[in-house]
This record gives C-alpha cells, sequence and structure tokens, in this order.
C-alpha cells in the first residue's frame, strides 16, 4: 500500500517522500487508518517492522489538524519507551516526519540533568517522549502536567516490564484523563501486560505482523560451540576471519560488555560498549561513533540496544546465548533491516546449550552448527546432539562441514486476550511475538502490501533537541 492510499496529509506525505519513503510496511498500513479513525489499538509488532511511524504519522496529522485547547499549552500527546536511546529514535522520528507542521516535542530521560527538560515543559510542547522513571520524577516536582492528554503510546511495554516499569507506569496512567486515544505495542504479551492492555485500552483493534517464532528470511544463523573461555578469542578470530564490518555484540551483562570490549581492544580490535552504567554522553558518543563507521564493534547488553536504530549492521554476535528466546529473535533482527541481508552468530558454551534448545523450540527449526574455526568445544557439542536427537523441530539438525580445526583447545569440565489479523510478512520484518489465546479484540483485516518500501529505519535529517533529564532521587536511568 503507498503511503498516498492512506489519508495522509500532504505536508506529511512530503516529509515522508523526502526520507525516501514510498509503500507502507504492514504495520504501518494496519495500524495508521485505525490511529486517524480515533480507534484504541493493541500492536504486536518487533523492532525493525517501521512501528515508530505506524504512530507517529498519524498522531502528527491528528495534532496539527485539531485546533489547540483554549488557556495555557499543554502536553497533548505522551508516548513511553523503555530506554533513552529509543526515547531519542521516536523524538527524532517525530522531528522529521513533523518538519513541515507546527508540532513541538521534547524527549525526557534520566542520566542527564533535568533543567533543560523542565524549561522545555514550561514553554509548552504537544508531544512528551519519554522513559517512565524520570517522567514520575518531574511529575513529583510539579513539572509535568499531564491532564492534557488526548493520546497515549507505549512502546515496547513487555520490556518496560521487564525493567520493573509497570508500577511507574500506572502512577503515569492515573494522572492522565481517560478520556483519549490509547496506542499499545508490545512484541510480548504476558500475562501482566495483557492486564495492562485490558485496563488501559477502550474497544481496540489488535494489529498483528506476523507470529514471534519467524526470523527474518535475509539473515543467515549459525551457532558457534565454545568453552567459555575461548569466546573473546573467537570472537577476535571471526572478525578477521569472516570479516565483520559493523557488528552489533550481545553480552548477558554490563560488566560482560566492558570486559568483551577490554579483550578485543587487547587483539587491537576497536569497540565500544553502550549499557545503562555509562553516562549519556558516553552512550551518544559510542552509538555515533558506531553509526560514523569510527567504531566496527559495538557491544551492548540487551535493555541498552532499545532505540538502537542503525543501517547496514552487517553481523550480529550473541556473544552470550540469552536465556530468553524471544530476544534472540529481537537481537538477530538488528541485522538485516530494510531489505538487506546480514548474518547472525551465536557462540553457545557447555552451560548455555538449555538456552539453545529453548530457542530453537521457540524458531521451531535447528540453527546450522559451524565448526570450521579453532575453538570448536565438542562436549558442548555432543549435549546439544543430545538433545536435538529427539526430533523436537520437525527438522534434522543443520551443519555445515568444515574441515578439522586447525588448533583444538581442550574444553574444561566447567561446569481480553485478541483475536489476531495477521499481515503478510515482509521478508524484513522480524516477525511479532506468540500471543496468549483470544478475548474481545476487534482485528485489523489485512492490508494489501507491497515489497520493497516502508518506513523500517528512519533516518532523521535533524538531530535532537532536548535531551534533557536528570532525576533527583531515582535509580533508574536507563
Amino acid at each position: 500500500m503507498q503511503f498516498s492510499d492512506l489519508r495522509l496529509s500532504e505536508p506529511i506525505l512530503r516529509a515522508v517522500a523526502s526520507e525516501g519513503y514510498t509503500v507502507a510496511t504492514p504495520i504501518q498500513a494496519q495500524a495508521i487508518p485505525l490511529a486517524l479513525s480515533g480507534r484504541d489499538v493493541l500492536g504486536s509488532a518487533q523492532t525493525g517492522t517501521g512501528k515508530t511511524a505506524a504512530f507517529a504519522l498519524p498522531i502528527l496529522q491528528r495534532l496539527s489538524t485539531k485546533p489547540r485547547p483554549a488557556g495555557p499549552p499543554k502536553v497533548r500527546c505522551l508516548i513511553l519507551c523503555p530506554t533513552r536511546e529509543l526515547a531519542t529514535q521516536i523524538s527524532d522520528s517525530f522531528r522529521v516526519y513533523g518538519k513541515n507542521l507546527h508540532v513541538r516535542s521534547a524527549v525526557i530521560f534520566g542520566g542527564v540533568g533535568q533543567g533543560p527538560q523542565v524549561t522545555a515543559l514550561r514553554q509548552g510542547v504537544d508531544v512528551v517522549v519519554a522513559t517512565p522513571g524520570r517522567l514520575l520524577d518531574l511529575m513529583d516536582q510539579g513539572h509535568a502536567d499531564l491532564r492534557g492528554i488526548e493520546i497515549l503510546v507505549l512502546d515496547e511495554a513487555d520490556r518496560m516490564l521487564d525493567m520493573g516499569f509497570i508500577n511507574d507506569i500506572r502512577k503515569i496512567v492515573a494522572k492522565i484523563p481517560p478520556a483519549r486515544q490509547t496506542l499499545f505495542f508490545s512484541a510480548t504479551m504476558p500475562a501482566e501486560i495483557r492486564g495492562l492492555a485490558e485496563a488501559l485500552l477502550r474497544d481496540p483493534v489488535n494489529v498483528q505482523v506476523a507470529p514471534v517464532s519467524s526470523t527474518v528470511e535475509s539473515v543467515e544463523e549459525s551457532v558457534y560451540f565454545v568453552a567459555r573461555q575461548d569466546k573473546p578469542s573467537l570472537l577476535a578470530h571471526l572478525y578477521n576471519d569472516l570479516p565483520m564490518a559493523r557488528t552489533i555484540v550481545f553480552t548477558r551483562t554490563k560488566r560482560g560488555a566492558d570486559r568483551v570490549v577490554k579483550r578485543l581492544h587487547s587483539s587491537g580490535i576497536r569497540a565500544e560498549a553502550i549499557h545503562g552504567d555509562k553516562t549519556q554522553n558516553a552512550r551518544e558518543r559510542a552509538l555515533a561513533n558506531f553509526k560514523a563507521n569510527k567504531t566496527p564493534i559495538l557491544v551492548a547488553t540487551d535493555i541498552a540496544s532499545r532505540g538502537i536504530d542503525v543501517d547496514n549492521v552487517s553481523h550480529v554476535v550473541n556473544y552470550d546465548l540469552t536465556h530468553e528466546p524471544e530476544s534472540y529473535v529481537h537481537r538477530i533482527g538488528r541485522t538485516a533491516r530494510a531489505g538487506a541481508s546480514g548474518t547472525a552468530v551465536s557462540f553457545c558454551d557447555p552451560e548455555e546449550v538449555p538456552n539453545l534448545k529453548a530457542i530453537e523450540k521457540l524458531v521451531r527449526r535447528s540453527i546450522p552448527v559451524e565448526v570450521s574455526h579453532p575453538f570448536h568445544c565438542g562436549s558442548a557439542a555432543s549435549s546439544a546432539a543430545a538433545s536435538r536427537s529427539g526430533g523436537r523441530h520437525g527438522q534434522t539438525p543443520a551443519s555445515r562441514p568444515a574441515p578439522a580445526p586447525r588448533h583444538p583447545h581442550s574444553e574444561p569440565a566447567r561446569h481480553s486476550k485478541p483475536q489476531h489479523a495477521a499481515a503478510t510478512p515482509e521478508h524484513r520484518h522480524p516477525l511479532a511475538r506468540h500471543e496468549a489465546p483470544a478475548r474481545k479484540f476487534h482485528s485489523a483485516s489485512p492490508r494489501p502490501h507491497q515489497p520493497g518500501g516502508g518506513i523500517v529505519h528512519p533516518k532523521p535529517s535533524l538531530r535532537r533537541g532536548m535531551h534533557h533529564a536528570g532525576s533527583a532521587g531515582r535509580k533508574r536511568a536507563y
């Protein structure tokens, strides 16, 4: 479906066209008409599907065409998201797509001084993009008044639940008028998120782009069995041997991310880490260097990676194989975006074999095994082969034949429920998560989609203005 078919205003269409987009992605083709009609929307979509534009475009149209209420300026739209990086990305998108409109926005998150944010709120903005912790702090101090909110958006609600923001969200929503439009996006629907959706949404329409168990077709996946202590050496080896270009490496912990960077530096490879213990300036600098190809490897935790929107990522490395199978789909969706191809490499030590089994159960297939490397771990491979032999995934284990390892290393003994309307997924869209059985939500009818377009990766031409924030006493600064 063309954007011109979605009843968007001429200034918005002009801004979209200037970014090179003409065809809507499935989530955009379904959600935009519903949002324009004023309906509440429950969207199941992952990163890389173009969902930011799916809510940003109709919001911009509504705010630009509906007169501001009389009296002092009030915030009219609130968007809550889990991390500062994602908040910045969303705010940039609003500036780019609204550049021909008179809609003002501000972004609010922790980790920096709150002064500029307070000033922006006092001067008056139409749209606030915020992380829950910092926003609640400003509300408690009397700086943020949400009584004029007309539209509420929750983006990546499941990740906000994981980060412990669910009670903060409830406190914030209690201060927002109940007569509003709510757009709710979550990649997964655990019971607590489903309960929150049922409490916030009124007669919503469910929009689902695809099931979670699907990964991007254009991603070449492989798993390397390796002893834990050999992971740094394997990463350095693969960086030179594959070779890797622009690469994101995922670790389980913040300390682990720093250790990986240190080991890469010792091998003469430039890398930077991005995680919650880094200052905002350090995180922005690392991301800017990565985007500018000054740093070839960005090492990130799952939480900090939310909002990283970078084109042409050639490789994703699961340095620590996640214990959350859905996060695997999120991670590898960082490559092969906007129609490109990419490679996802997973390291699996003996203790992580159960994690691999859970991932393969979710995606319903075995991930090909790569043995042509000098750090192959026989005990991990044997354990994985034994767990696969039951044929749980409906396919025989895949493996890439290769020459024997050049330098074998011995490994130590180390130990409400919606009815969904599925849209036809494009090959570049990470597929949305598995949902629980259905309740009373309406389903949006699938709409035709033409491949080769869609706003998946906004490339903002305008830099963000206010990354204000700072909070007296809030521990979380994401």
